[in-house]
């Protein structure tokens, strides 16, 4: 199966859901054009009162379509931006991919892999329940978390549902991913 974008979303103001758009902009160095999170330092209200010069690993945001299907299984209804992504995926394991990953999105958006997106207590509040169905602890003591990688963007470009995926590996050794 081709790895593909099922669905954009951007939002404008601090919320936690984003509403799904035809297309998304995303301009290197920045992030989503007209996106809350956009910006060379760090976006995230948290983080950004901690150290607001931190550069911002969290551009853009990718979920992978096939966790939406995962939580519909369990009974929770989620859609394409409802967890915050910019970018819904299909085909391709985000959580899976090393650090320095890059993903070309449509004819000209290229995207760098920085890390995991922690859920946090936020999700609940989306819908009450699900914050332990994205992340848990596995029966060898490791925390995994299904909400999504962040990136970087490197390469302008516009993005829309149906655009193609290329998934570029880093050269040299393959880092897991870690929390950013």
């Amino acid at each position: 199966m081709s790895a593909y974008v099922v669905g954009v979303s951007r939002d404008s103001g601090h919320r936690f859901s984003k509403p799904v758009v035809a297309s998304i902009r995303v301009i290197a160095g920045h992030g989503v054009e007209g996106d809350a999170h956009a910006g060379a330092t760090i976006q995230h209200r948290h983080p950004k009162r901690l150290d607001p010069t931190r550069p911002n690993l969290r551009q853009v945001h990718l979920i992978q379509a096939e966790l939406h299907d995962e939580l519909r299984e369990l009974g929770y209804d989620v859609k394409p931006g409802e967890l915050g992504e910019n970018v819904t995926t299909r085909g391709i394991d985000l959580l899976g991919l090393p650090q320095g990953t890059r993903l070309r999105i449509g004819p000209d958006a290229v995207v760098e892999v920085t890390g995991l997106r922690s859920p946090c207590q936020q999700i609940n509040k989306f819908t009450p329940g699900l914050l332990k169905e994205v992340i848990h602890t596995d029966p060898d003591g490791i925390v995994v978390r299904k909400t999504g990688i962040m990136s970087v963007v490197r390469a302008d470009g516009v993005i829309h549902p149906d655009d193609a995926i290329v998934v570029e590996l880093p050269d040299g050794p393959q880092v897991p991913l870690e929390v950013v």
